[in-house]
């Protein structure tokens, strides 16, 4: 707000109030008098500035950002652990049931056995706090020595870890809950409760999708990738765990049912002209990492569909690539269509030159 009252236009502003007979040049006595008040002020329009921008929840950040949201009841989310599905076998390729409390490494960071899903299968929970939980796969390691068993596989991602809110998500989820108040169970309050499950990063709400009285929650996780069976058990019992009754958070007579988002997978294919700065492989990775975060970014958004102009904006902004042709989503040249109840995910990349 206060970008234009810099240093030297109010130093400026200042020698113009001061009579032209009076030398005014850098280094005479009323230049060398003037100019410290004149930083001192600017200073103090930059602390006004931020002052400013720390009352305003579009513009808060950190603790003021906190401070702003507290009053309607709100806080920022902290980080959550993963809990992953971990495969014992022992001799023979049998299943293996390993102790509950056994401890397992992968790549540095350490899972605990929490509960057992099934003969040689198990929930883990992941030792370190936030994202990283959710990122390895394969062979795993025994902390202390299990007789019999042979293998430990870290499999799939039951409930993802998160890292503590930044300020654009907790932005965003306080706005979105202050635009759309809930009450008496409304669309608003639906989203409301599954947001409050840990590892949900998206909802839609489709109403009488089966009649009066029939709301269907369908959830996404914080990765913004279909939620796993975990996830939505988690939600069906918070929001509504036997229908009509009332029992969860939804009102007496709703029949909740909770499902996952439905996968689209985006398959993109390209040649692309590369600059020379880059290897192929280089190119790719960056690619595929600049297109998931777009799909995670438009994923239950209020236009989801996956441009075609949009992808090939986000190859050609790769570092080494010079230009493209032949591009396909999916195998066709147009948008990729994403319905209600669904999420586009990456999937396939196939990049030539």
């Amino acid at each position: 707000m206060y970008e234009s009252q810099s240093y030297s236009v109010i130093l400026q502003r200042m020698l113009d109030r001061v009579p032209d007979d009076v030398d005014k040049r850098q280094g005479s006595i009323i230049y060398d008098a003037l100019a410290p008040a004149a930083s001192e002020i600017a200073e103090m329009y930059v602390a006004l500035d931020s002052s400013l921008r720390a009352v305003f929840p579009n513009t808060a950040t950190d603790v003021y950002l906190d401070a702003i949201t507290a009053p309607f009841g709100q806080a920022r989310r902290t980080g959550t652990y993963a809990v992953r599905k971990g495969v014992f076998t022992g001799a023979g390729g049998s299943p293996f049931d390993v102790p509950i409390g056994s401890r397992f490494s992968i790549s540095g960071n350490n899972f605990v056995v929490q509960l057992r899903i099934a003969a040689g299968e198990f929930e883990l929970k992941c030792e370190t706090l936030g994202q990283v939980g959710n990122q390895n796969f394969g062979t795993m390691l025994p902390l202390d020595y299990i007789a019999g068993l042979v293998s430990a596989s870290l499999n799939d991602v039951l409930i993802p870890g998160e890292d503590q809110e930044s300020d654009a998500q907790y932005r965003a989820r306080f706005l979105q809950q202050v635009r759309l108040p809930s009450t008496s169970g409304n669309k608003a309050d639906y989203m409301k409760w599954a947001l409050e499950v840990e590892g949900i990063g998206g909802v839609q709400i489709i109403p009488l999708w089966n009649g009066a009285g029939t709301v269907k929650v369908v959830i996404i996780d914080t990765d913004k990738k279909p939620a796993s069976t975990q996830l939505v058990q988690n939600v069906q019992a918070y929001i509504s765990p036997t229908p009509g009754t009332g029992d969860g958070a939804a009102p007496v007579g709703a029949t909740v049912s909770v499902v996952a988002a439905t996968l689209v997978s985006i398959n993109v294919a390209a040649t692309i002209v590369r600059d020379g700065s880059r290897t192929l492989a280089q190119i790719k990775a960056d690619f595929e990492a600049d297109l998931t975060s777009h799909l995670a970014g438009i994923a239950f958004g209020t236009d989801p569909s996956v441009k075609y102009a949009k992808i090939g904006a986000i190859l050609l902004s790769v570092s080494g690539v010079q230009d493209y042709t032949a591009l396909q989503l999916n195998g066709t040249n147009g948008n990729i269509s994403i319905g209600q109840g669904a999420v586009a995910v990456k999937g396939t990349v196939t990049l030539s030159g």
